[in-house]
Parts: structure tokens; sequence; C-alpha cells
């Protein structure tokens, strides 16, 4: 079906039912209504090209993924997280435009995607603490939204994040609580602003607590599985070993847990282990009927991802409205990874 046959069923112009499938102010809220009704139920679905022709906009919003990051993309998290901004796109009628650069290519991509207008706006991922894309993007004038945020940045800008400090801190409390005193932190790359919140979070419960953070139980590396297995290897060989494990994602996680059972002890009897992000598509820390592997915090990322996607199609649509801040909290479940530490008598 195309506009001319919906506008015919409806008894409307063409031109209002384009207005009223595409959001503008002039159109009641009646017909919006029963516009949108009658295009379900006709199956109308309005091409993308005309729309961009009617709206003056690419219809189009763009990830631009540095080089030195590209293992994201086949990361559950990112994953996860394009899934649930698609479809937030999807039913807005925009495509999602991905592009893989040189780290010091970025500045041109983002200029070049405005220059050629390929995108109406950008999603930021994995901000630094001092994050360059945040006052290149206000000089361009691309809508955007960080998902994160930057510690560093002191002007408004539009960003969606976990309470990663509070996550960590509840984290690092909840295993005090159950008795261990030699807790260990398996962090992110430490440039990134979530990591060091993370950090943060962790540090802090553990000095409220009279406990001092010992600097051989930290380490910060990209969260993969060979780095979690390497960073408690070398931790559980220390003269003093940490009892318990926090970890930044599931996927180190798995590496902590390998190392564990390589020297013979049981994750959740003789070590615990606390996960961060267990709430993944293909990447599950429980189905649901069992108790989960991983006592862990959680957070979904595809819901982040539909949040962010949906901040940044309303600011594209009312491009003088206010910057918007959400930060989400992270939920802690239990699982059987942690348990009180094994006495030693």
């Amino acid at each position: 079906m195309n506009l001319k046959e919906l506008s015919d069923i409806l008894g409307l112009s063409q031109t209002t039912v384009s207005r009223a499938l595409n959001g503008y102010p002039e159109v009641s809220e009646a017909t919006r209504r029963k516009v949108q009704a009658a295009a379900a139920a006709h199956n109308y679905r309005p091409n993308t090209r005309a729309k961009a022709l009617a709206t003056g906009r690419a219809m189009a919003i763009g990830h631009v993924i540095p080089i030195s990051t590209k293992h994201e993309m086949v990361n559950p998290v990112f994953a996860d997280f394009l899934a649930g901004a698609g479809e937030s796109y999807a039913k807005a009628g925009y495509d999602m435009h991905l592009s893989l650069v040189a780290d010091d290519d970025q500045e041109h991509a983002f200029r070049e995607l405005a220059a050629k207008r390929n995108v109406d706006g950008l999603i930021v991922h994995a901000p630094l603490a001092n994050e360059p894309r945040i006052p290149l993007l206000r000089e361009i004038g691309l809508p955007f939204v960080v998902h994160g945020r930057s510690s560093g940045e002191t002007g408004p800008y539009s960003w969606l994040d976990i309470n990663n400090r509070r996550a960590f801190s509840r984290a690092t409390g909840f295993l005090c609580d159950l008795g261990h005193r030699r807790v260990a932190l398996i962090n992110g790359l430490e440039h990134m602003d979530f990591a060091l919140r993370r950090r943060d979070g962790y540090v802090s419960n553990l000095i409220d607590r009279g406990i001092t953070p010992d600097p051989a139980m930290m380490e910060a590396a990209e969260m993969t599985e060979i780095n979690g297995h390497h960073s408690a290897r070398a931790m559980l060989d220390m003269d003093n070993p940490p009892t318990a494990f926090l970890v930044s994602s599931m996927i180190s996680a798995m590496g902590v847990r390998r190392a564990i059972e390589e020297r013979g002890l049981v994750m959740g009897r003789d070590v615990s282990v606390i996960a961060h992000d267990d709430d993944l598509s293909y990447f599950k820390n429980s189905d649901g009927v069992d108790v989960p592997m991983f006592t862990a915090t959680r957070s979904s990322v595809r819901e982040a991802g539909r949040q962010a996607a949906d901040m940044l199609l309303t600011q594209i649509s009312h491009p003088f409205s206010d910057p918007e801040n959400r930060l989400l909290e992270a939920e802690l479940t239990l699982g059987q990874s942690t348990a009180p530490p094994p006495s030693k008598g």
C-alpha cells in the first residue's frame, strides 16, 4: 500500500496523512491516532527515501566505532545495546548507520557525516573520563546522546548511564557483609569513565569499613575472558590471596572462574565472585528457572539501548529542548558464586 491509497481510505489529503505519521505538531491528536491506527491495520510502511525528502532528514542514526575497539562489534554487551536501539529506530522509521574508523580519523568521520547529512544524530559509546567527542559534536551541531558519562565534561549534554559507583559500592559491601576482607577488583580500562566510577565505589566502600585497599588486588584491563583469567590467576598466587573478586564483566568473570577451578578451588565455596552486566540476550547468567551461576549487579543493556535511542529521537524532533540525563540503577541479584569466606580452622 502506498501513501495515496492510505489517504483515499481515510478520506484525508496525502499531506495530512504524511504529517500525522511524521509527528508534525499542527496535526490534531485525534487525527494522528486515526491515521496511525489505519496505517497499522493496512500494514502501511512509509518509504524511507520519501520520508527523508518530506522531512529534510536523513532518517538514519550514526554509531562511529574506533578500530581500537572493533572487538566491541562482537561483544554481547555492544550487540545488546544495538539491538535495543534498533528497535526504537525501526519503530520511528529510522535506519542505523555503522562506521568503523581509525582512532585518529574519528573527528574527520563525524564532520563528514554532518557535512553529507548522512545521519540525523549520533550515539557516543564508551566515553573517556575526558571525552573529546562531546565538545566536537557540540561544535558540529549534530544531536547526540552519550551512553555513559564523562567526569571531565562540565557543559550540558544528553547522557544515559548506569549508576556504576553505587552498583560497585553495594557489591563490595555485600561481600564485606559476608565476612570477606580480601576483596579484589578486576576492572575495565580505567581511562574509561565507567571503570573509574566502579573503582571509586569499590574503594570508597572498603575505606568506609576500615579496610585499606590493596593496589595488588586491583587490575584494570580490557574486559575479555583471557584478561580475567590472567588477573585472577596472578592474584590467587599471592601469599595472602583474595577470598572474593568483584569483576566488571560477565565475560571477564568466566576467566576468573577458570582460574579458580585451575587451582582446585570451587567458586562460591572457596572463592566468591560478583560479576556485572548479567542481563544479556546471548550470554545468560540464568535461564529463569535455576539459581544464576553468578551473583551479579544486573542492568539491561538492551533497555539502555532503547532508552538512549528514544532520547536521541526526541532530541532530533525537538532540537531546542534542554539536554536530558537518565541514571539507571543496577539490581544486585544473588547466585551460586558467593558465600562467606572459608574458615581457616
